[in-house]
């Protein structure tokens, strides 16, 4: 008798580790040589994480073999919490931080306090597909609002709007923006915060890619919506270069009277892991401690981040029929491909002739179908070689000539 599998199961995908990933691995170990951009991994590419928060993890772990509190050691909550009020976040304590196995996690545990079979939860198109993964699981029905590739990739908001309904209890904001690479201005923040203050909705702030910043100011969005329950998540993937670790957090804020029970069920669900990783959040308080340094030593002047994406964004502009938007923080790169060519079979072919590893946009949620994204993290050279492999790519017989450029 087969095993039974649930019936929501076949509504959910994650192409980034998907059939594609699966296909590299097999041509690689057939001996080719794959230039793998699908996952903004840095220590894949290079990038090594700070020597203070390897140290750390290495100084305590002896005293880290037992479990720790549900929520995280007190040492690294009281370090996300100052982090926390030295950008405007006054009323918080050590209490409202969770600490997790990674972003991922704490939006899984989030999801699964706050939905009820139905509930929508209006998420970016393009965006992150963890997110609307986790929204199914939880039992509601993820609601995709348009950012526009017109306007830099910002939300439309009269999109947002006219998607907003009666089921609606929450709002997801992603700056910046993965899978775009787009940082939305203040302006764009207080009007979504408006449009949640006038819905009643629950605001979720990824922030994950707060520090990877080339030319654009970042907004904590909790210090626009003092009034409302706003979960801000954070962690050391990215700007510390340690996703192996599988550090995050989630901070809480919002007036107490109308979080408390949900707090109560954020715990409970929290304490049902037992604890997060206990080794990997003694990394915590270093990370946070030199946090400004770390981000100016990797997207300042000369920073690793800031020429590589300088780099891929040049190399890039030479495709010819291939539109981008610059990104102003992140590291991904989201170009539209040349008219006719469709990203899942694009990218299929280019990893079986090419060698080229890149996550198709429609598995980003993007419905048009005619976008890729790659990761702006691989040496400069080794990305170069991968735009020469997609150009000869576009040139195949199999596509339309490729005559126009586009980028701004």
């Amino acid at each position: 008798m087969a095993l039974k599998t649930a019936a929501r199961i076949s509504t959910i995908s994650y192409d980034i580790r998907g059939p594609l990933a699966a296909l590299a691995d097999e041509l690689e170990a057939e001996g080719r040589d794959i230039i793998r951009l699908h996952l903004g991994d840095p220590a894949e590419h290079g990038v090594a994480a700070p020597a203070a928060v390897l140290d750390a993890v290495r100084r305590n772990l002896d005293a880290s073999c037992g479990y720790a509190h549900s929520q995280g050691i007190p040492q690294a909550r009281d370090a996300v919490t100052a982090y926390y009020r030295d950008r405007g976040i006054d009323d918080i304590d050590p209490d409202d931080v969770t600490l997790g196995n990674g972003v991922s996690e704490l939006v899984q545990v989030a999801l699964h306090a706050l939905l009820d079979p139905g509930d929508q939860v209006l998420l970016p198109a393009p965006g992150y597909p963890l997110w609307a993964a986790a929204v199914t699981l939880a039992g509601g029905t993820p609601v995709h609002y348009r950012c526009d590739e017109n306007a830099d990739w910002i939300p439309d908001l009269a999109d947002l709007s006219a998607r907003t309904g009666p089921r609606t209890v929450a709002l997801v904001v992603n700056s910046p923006h993965n899978p775009t690479g787009a940082v939305w201005p203040a302006p764009v923040l207080h009007a979504m915060v408006e449009h949640a203050r006038a819905h009643g909705l629950t605001l979720l702030s990824d922030e994950i890619y707060a520090h990877i910043l080339y030319d654009a100011p970042h907004t904590v969005l909790a210090g626009l919506a003092p009034d409302l329950a706003c979960l801000t998540f954070g962690g050391l993937s990215k700007t510390h270069r340690v996703p192996g670790f599988r550090v995050g957090w989630m901070l809480l804020t919002g007036p107490r009277r109308h979080t408390a029970e949900y707090a109560r069920a954020l715990h409970l669900i929290a304490s049902l892991r037992l604890c997060p990783n206990v080794p990997a959040q003694h990394a915590i308080v270093p990370a946070l401690r030199d946090i400004e340094q770390t981000a100016r030593e990797l997207t300042g002047p000369g920073g690793v981040l800031r020429e590589r994406h300088r780099s891929a964004w040049r190399a890039l502009r030479g495709l010819p029929d291939v539109g981008c938007v610059r990104p102003r923080g992140a590291f991904y790169l989201f170009p539209r491909l040349p008219p006719g060519r469709r990203d899942g079979p694009f990218a299929r072919e280019l990893l079986r002739t090419q060698g080229v590893l890149v996550a198709p946009g429609s598995g980003l949620h993007h419905p048009k179908g005619d976008h890729i994204r790659l990761t702006s993290l691989a040496e400069p050279a080794r990305f170069a070689e991968a735009v020469t492999r997609i150009g000869l790519h576009l040139a195949s017989p199999n596509g339309p000539p490729t005559t126009r450029s586009s980028h701004r």
